[in-house]
């Protein structure tokens, strides 16, 4: 009998496992459902920002259909509502059930509503997991959201974001870049706090103000204004803070941070922390026949903390780790179908070999980093601590930024704004965890306009972080007749991501193209 494998959840994460079991199906050894409660065909919602302001077409974001990943048995429009792990099955809402020998769980995470006054909840929305808000507000996490957003744009309308995080921050800088007229209000004194530090925020800052991005800082929001128009429907007109502020606008979206989607897990019983726990094999704690991948998943060894009340740690909230998971999991469950589990690599467990590299795409400006950056340099360092090694170099009327961390000469964080190329081979140090060259100042020379647009790492450099593409690949992809951003990523699967990577992939085109010139 072919082991039953469902999938809850049909987005980039549950789609990417399905296709990686595509030979297990094939074969016969397995059969696999996937389960998506939107009736879309799975889009990458990673890209969600794009297409509101119209950068790229639902078709560019569609991930497969069932036609594409022959075999799968791709359910839409089915939201689970109960696991019955006695029965060993899933209950559906349409009060049908799916029987399992393997479950995987890829629900996501759902976006954080804060507490405003005036902000009504309507209702489940149309697929049933989240909630309708008053009318002129969204989160920005699915296709009706960016309907609303395409909708201001299109006619130069005023948004505000709530939250300067790395999604509200980019969010602001296409809209400023479609002809949308942004604000965005966040509660401290700088944007993306989690990955500047001082320095390069101000920089960010001063580019966003340039680009016609309004931030209003030490925003304390307290409640939306709302007015109700001739159809006898209230719409969001303003934002209130607590300090007085009203920040007026067409439409509001919430950027305000995920939490991991474990309410089915909850309810079935099973342990949770930020996120469904599991071990290094990313198999629940609570039931060896339940797997959680992705934004749902906590990785933590029970041997370790099955006692702690609270579990440290959670999702990455990046794609790139959830893809990894899913072709590790599959890998390891391949294995262990055939009889082989005992000689393959899987069975030591999940370890996630690209550490998150955050990359803000826009085309204002060009921002990377990863680790800690908040050590100052000048800082006084406590008897008995050892400080980080940190190289800085600022040009704010360039409006260029860099700051490196290290540790015995390893570098252990870095932010770069305004460089890419610098930032490229940053980040391809980082994840190969290697070590800066004495002389720092060969880094900013990569950016100069006479510089070879190939940065030194060579052919073995991480181009594209959420696939672990190679520069090598993409390359050897170009020769093979790729002509575009996008047959590379059919390809390669480069560039189909966070798109962090196009700018990078677009040089090597053209850089190819003017080599056979």
């Amino acid at each position: 009998m072919p082991e039953r494998i469902v999938v809850i959840g049909a987005g980039p994460v549950g789609i990417r496992f399905a296709e990686e079991l595509l030979p297990l199906v094939a074969s016969g050894r397995a059969t696999v459902a996937v389960l998506g409660a939107e009736t879309a065909h799975p889009y990458n919602r990673v890209l969600i920002a794009e297409l509101a302001v119209g950068e790229v077409s639902a078709d560019e974001l569609t991930l497969a259909t069932a036609a594409g990943i022959p075999g799968i048995d791709l359910r839409l429009g089915a939201r689970a509502v109960r696991i019955d792990r006695e029965a060993q099955l899933v209950e559906l809402a349409d009060g049908s059930a799916v029987d399992y020998d393997r479950l995987v769980l890829a629900t996501g995470a759902r976006p954080i509503i804060p507490t405003l006054d005036g902000l009504e909840t309507l209702g489940p929305d149309a697929t049933g997991l989240d909630t309708s808000l008053t009318a002129g507000v969204c989160v920005l996490r699915d296709l009706t959201d960016a309907e609303q957003v395409r909708a201001v744009v299109e006619r130069g309308g005023r948004v505000v974001v709530l939250g300067a995080g790395v999604l509200g921050i980019e969010l602001a800088m296409l809209l400023a870049d479609a002809g949308a007229v942004p604000s965005v209000a966040h509660f401290g004194p700088m944007p993306m706090p989690r990955q500047l530090d001082r320095g390069s925020a101000s920089i960010l800052s001063t580019a966003l103000a340039s680009a016609g991005v309004t931030l209003v800082p030490h925003t304390r929001a307290e409640g939306v204004i709302g007015v109700e128009g001739d159809d006898g429907i209230r719409r969001f007109r303003a934002l209130a803070s607590a300090d007085g502020k009203r920040i007026e606008g067409d439409l509001l979206v919430l950027s305000c941070g995920v939490r991991a989607r474990t309410e089915l897990a909850e309810a079935a019983g099973l342990r949770v922390g930020n996120g469904v726990l599991v071990d290094a094999s990313l198999r629940s704690w609570s039931d060896p026949l339940i797997h959680a991948i992705g934004d749902c998943a906590h990785i933590a060894d029970p041997a370790e903390f099955l006692h702690e009340r609270q579990v440290p740690g959670g999702a990455a909230g990046l794609v790139g780790p959830g893809w990894r998971q899913a072709s590790w999991l599959a890998a390891a469950i391949a294995a262990e179908l055939s009889g082989g589990a005992d000689d393959d690599e899987s069975t030591s467990g999940f370890a996630d070999e690209h550490p998150g590299v955050v990359v803000l795409k826009g085309e204002l400006v060009d921002i990377a980093s990863a680790g800690d950056v908040s050590a100052d340099p000048f800082a006084p360092t406590p008897v008995g601590e050892d400080a980080p090694g940190i190289a800085v170099w600022a040009d704010p009327e360039h409006g260029t930024y860099v700051k490196m961390a290290t540790r015995d000469g390893i570098l252990t964080g870095f932010v770069a704004v305004g460089m890419p190329r610098a930032a490229a081979e940053l980040s391809v140090l980082y994840l190969r965890g290697g070590e800066l060259p004495a002389d720092r100042s060969l880094l900013l020379r990569l950016d100069d306009p006479d510089a070879d647009t190939v940065a030194p790492a060579g052919r073995d450099a991480t181009l594209c972080i959420c696939n672990a593409v190679t520069v090598g690949q993409v390359e050897d992809a170009v020769d093979d007749g790729c002509t575009s951003v996008a047959a590379v990523g059919d390809c390669t699967r480069a560039g189909t991501g966070c798109g962090g990577c196009r700018a990078r992939i677009t040089e090597l085109l053209h850089a190819r193209a003017e080599a056979v010139a």
